[in-house]
């Protein structure tokens, strides 16, 4: 600006430099009377006219240029010092009506704002309402369940028929029965919901591996090592094997439906009967499911035909016989037992015979041999108010003519 003149008819107050004061002795000095406002060669828009974003403020006046123009500049320089004390006065409400829609913007934005920490701040509340309503549950112990076993003992009708091994096989119904590993046949391996074709395959191979070594390894039957069956156990049911498998007879203990050895692997007492022919004939099936969604489940059926004889290195041949064992097992594998190959025992069940009804079938298996009669062909006596487990009920049945090799 030019700086403080006086307007043109001269300031009402008599005040020789026209400066502005305090309060309301700073707008003393302009008047704006009507030879003031012809006198002015800029005119100021009106409100309607300023609403636009570039339009400016003031424009000059028709007529302006006949003015004398000394004149002129000093009466522009007394409008632009009263423009700008009028402006001082009246510049914030001026604003806020030329840039309504920006200032509406500007307060949209501030209201989303309100509403984003509102938002934020009721949610955080609602989860603090239900953690308490509702607190947060540590998931199950994932930790195996033990092993549970049913043993059967089959007694047979009449004496053992004997024979050598091979005939024996021939004339029982274990004839086209497969020696080996080669009669446990694996199914072919789909992919579940939550599985991969190659995560069934390993389930399905660590059963068949269980199998082979807890029913069909030489060692294993005889009694000379279970290493080979206890590493392909889930840790967690470690413990439960050793006091099952491991554990001397005077210290196993008492028939609870779980701890006994019939229920990991077959093992015959090496006093009492031993192999007469190391390939063991077996026929059966695997079948996988889907158990849940971080779980398989291989349910395996099987039958055994083991020909034994009493041992000795003197026995003859001729008097051997056949011992069978059926076996139904369910395995389970989480994706950890699939990495490490391993298996989890859910449920062992076993029939085997020919054996007498009081054998104990806790520990080791001792069959009846050829030309042997069963002196119990009845079940134990069970007393329901025993303080004894019922699962460790002695349970036997009859073992039908037609599983024993037939007569020649």
């Amino acid at each position: 600006m030019a700086g403080s003149v006086d307007p043109p008819e001269g300031t009402p107050d008599g005040t020789p430099e026209g400066l502005p004061g305090r309060g309301e002795d700073e707008y003393r000095p302009v008047v704006f009377d009507e030879s003031f406002v012809r006198a002015a060669r800029l005119q100021e828009l009106s409100a309607r006219e300023r609403m636009g974003d570039d339009t400016p403020a003031v424009r000059d006046r028709p007529g302006a240029e006949h003015v004398d123009p000394a004149l002129a500049l000093d009466r522009d320089a007394a409008y632009e010092y009263a423009y700008d004390l009028d402006r001082r006065h009246h510049w914030r409400p001026a604003r806020r009506h030329v840039n309504g829609p920006r200032r509406r913007r500007h307060t949209g934005a501030r209201v989303g704002a309100l509403i984003l920490v509102l938002l934020v701040a009721t949610v955080f509340a609602a989860a603090i309402h239900l953690g308490s309503r509702y607190p947060y549950q540590p998931p199950p112990d994932p930790r195996t369940e033990p092993l549970r076993v049913t043993l059967v003992a089959l007694a047979p009708t009449g004496p053992v028929p004997g024979g050598r091994p091979g005939d024996l096989y021939a004339r029982s119904p274990a004839a086209q029965y497969r020696p080996g590993a080669a009669g446990i046949a694996l199914p072919p391996a789909r992919r579940t919901a939550h599985f991969t074709q190659g995560q069934v395959m390993a389930a399905l191979t660590i059963a068949k591996d269980y199998l082979v070594r807890s029913s069909l390894d030489p060692e294993t039957l005889t009694g000379g090592t279970t290493r080979p069956v206890r590493l392909l156990i889930d840790p967690d049911q470690v413990a439960q094997f050793d006091a099952s498998v491991d554990t001397p007879a005077a210290d196993a203990p008492a028939a609870d439906g779980r701890h006994a050895t019939g229920g990991w692997l077959v093992r015959f007492d090496p006093a009492h009967a031993t192999l007469a022919d190391p390939a063991v004939r077996v026929r059966g099936t695997l079948k996988v499911t889907e158990e849940t969604p971080d779980t398989l489940e291989v349910a395996s059926v099987h039958t055994f035909a083991y020909a034994v004889r009493p041992p000795g290195p003197s026995t003859a041949p001729e008097r051997a016989s056949l011992f069978t064992v059926r076996r139904e097992l369910r395995l389970r594998f989480d994706r950890d037992d699939l990495r490490m190959h391993r298996a989890e025992l859910v449920t062992s069940h076993l029939q085997a015979g020919p054996l007498d009804c009081a054998t104990d079938l806790s520990g080791a298996l001792r069959p009846l041999l050829a030309g042997e009669r069963p002196r119990t062909t009845t079940p134990p006596v069970t007393d329901p108010y025993a303080p004894a487990p019922a699962a460790g009920t002695r349970l036997c049945g009859t073992l039908s003519p037609a599983a024993q090799p037939s007569p020649r």
